[in-house]
């Protein structure tokens, strides 16, 4: 079973419909007990790091969720879910993140191209992944954000995309998966993604 946690703060609805597309038993859930118990996790989150911490913070759930990863199951985050990873982020200053990444989210900075980059754009990787196997590089995928990780051990960055600068937008270290694309909302090529994180 996936569980989709659910701190308030989410895309929830369209992730859960793609895993039931893939005919992934998945629930949606705050609660601890199922969170810890299910075989693998999703951090979604769509809105700004500094609430979505509040969030996190005050349910106990940030809590939860290091401890998940520290049992080694596979945990996908998304979106914020990804920049929540980090350990603090440029859009809420002096608020402290999850810090399972080294390294600081900050925001696309371009004069000439729209913020926030909205709209697909193809991936260029960095390493081999199991997130992505059977995805070709050049594949595009579909975004919706004004921030990016700055990973500070560059291992852990496995996907860049081009908007103005080069920017990091998926990463991985042990049993942590993080996209800042959205996969459920990047067709085929996204479903592929969100499978083979339910078969890990």
């Amino acid at each position: 079973m996936i569980a989709i946690i659910d701190y308030g703060a989410g895309n929830l609805k369209s992730v859960h419909k793609a895993l039931e597309y893939l005919g992934q038993d998945a629930v949606i859930t705050s609660d601890p007990d199922v969170i810890m118990s299910a075989d693998k996790a999703i951090l979604p989150g769509v809105g700004a790091f500094g609430d979505a911490m509040g969030e996190l913070t005050a349910s106990g759930l940030d809590k939860t969720v290091m401890d998940y990863i520290a049992r080694g199951k596979p945990l996908l985050g998304i979106c914020l879910g990804l920049q929540l990873l980090f350990e603090e982020s440029e859009e809420t200053p002096g608020v402290k993140g999850l810090g399972y990444f080294k390294g600081k989210i900050v925001k696309i900075k371009s004069a000439e191209l729209k913020i926030p980059q909205m709209g697909w754009n193809n991936l260029k990787f960095k390493r081999d992944c199991k997130l992505f196997d059977g995805i070709k590089d050049g594949e595009f995928v579909y975004f919706v954000h004004s921030y990016y990780a700055s990973p500070e051990n560059v291992e852990d960055s496995v996907a860049s995309v081009t908007y103005g600068d080069e920017l990091d937008i998926a990463v991985h270290k042990n049993n942590v998966y993080a996209t800042q694309f959205h996969p459920e909302k990047s067709g085929t090529a996204g479903l592929k993604i969100l499978e083979n994180f339910a078969n890990m």
